[in-house]
């Protein structure tokens, strides 16, 4: 399977601060935000990714991750001229998916629960397996600003609506998508929305009607942050101060997923520790080169 971080958009509702730069390399709390999401892929156990943003933006991001070998992976990029939705990643990243299934995280959404690697896997393997879309809920109090699945009383997924005025229920899809082979075609024959956009929920629309879409509800113990306001970029930077606080050790590290996947060696973690300095970051992953930590990869 491959995976897809739409990383593009101006970020206007963070100007200044994005005035210059995009909004998915700002810092969340002790790393850049991109590395969030681009930790989801890795624990899902993709290691072909391709980060799609604005055409100014994307060499920022090519200084910053590379070809992506320190962390076991495949890093490719591409151009988002402009932004005309987020089913459109899939039209730009046709050939890059070359018929895979693919899938695909916004990346200014952050995803974090023991055992969501489980969630993670169980979706690839939908979708390789089975022919299954995935994707996954998570209860709001303000659903009308995102797309809003409905359920039956069995707790089956019935209807999608984008940002409805009257949803019909608290869940809201998170930017979290996984998609089997046939996502590229489906996605060209989307039809652009009353705003000039290809809509993810109408390409999750397709999948429901057919009786192809898996909605997975992420509850208790489970938290998704998306930080496209200047309020949530903050509260997404307590959470995650509160949690590596708490457990005196970081999340999202893309060379400790790597090295726990087995994808990068010790020599290689231990190379990547010694590149970060003193920083917190680097002690740590030199804490988990000598063996320090147990394996977390069980609690993804």
């Amino acid at each position: 399977m491959k995976g897809i971080i739409l990383a593009g958009g101006s970020g206007t509702r963070l100007y200044p601060l994005t005035t210059v730069t995009s909004k998915q390399l700002l810092p969340v709390y002790d790393k850049p935000m991109i590395y969030y999401p681009l930790s989801v892929l890795m624990m899902a156990g993709i290691r072909d990714i391709l980060i799609i943003s604005t055409p100014s933006d994307l060499p920022n991001f090519e200084r910053l991750l590379r070809d992506g070998s320190d962390y076991g992976v495949n890093l490719s990029y591409a151009v988002q001229p402009s932004p005309d939705g987020l089913a459109q990643a899939f039209v730009i990243g046709e050939e890059f998916a070359g018929g895979e299934p693919c899938a695909l995280v916004l990346g200014d959404n952050i995803f974090y629960g023991n055992g969501l690697g489980r969630h993670l896997r169980r979706a690839v393997e939908n979708a390789e397996t089975k022919g299954l879309a995935t994707v996954f809920g998570y209860h709001v109090d303000d659903p009308e600003r995102f797309g809003v699945v409905e359920f039956d009383s069995d707790f089956n997924a019935v209807s999608i609506e984008e940002k409805p005025e009257h949803p019909k229920s608290s869940y809201a899809v998170t930017g979290l998508y996984f998609y089997p082979g046939d996502v590229c075609a489906r996605a060209k024959r989307g039809v652009p929305s009353a705003r000039g956009e290809l809509e993810i929920t109408d390409l999750n629309r397709m999948y429901l009607e057919d009786g192809l879409l898996s909605v997975v509800t992420l509850g208790r113990g489970y938290a998704w942050l998306d930080t496209g306001t200047m309020e949530s970029l903050h509260e997404a930077g307590e959470f995650v101060r509160a949690v590596e606080r708490s457990q005196d050790m970081p999340v999202s590290v893309l060379e400790e997923i790597a090295y726990e996947n087995g994808w990068i060696d010790r020599e290689t973690l231990s190379a990547c520790a010694e590149r970060y300095g003193k920083s917190e970051y680097g002690r740590h992953l030199k804490r988990v080169a000598a063996g320090e930590f147990v394996n977390q990869s069980a609690q993804y």
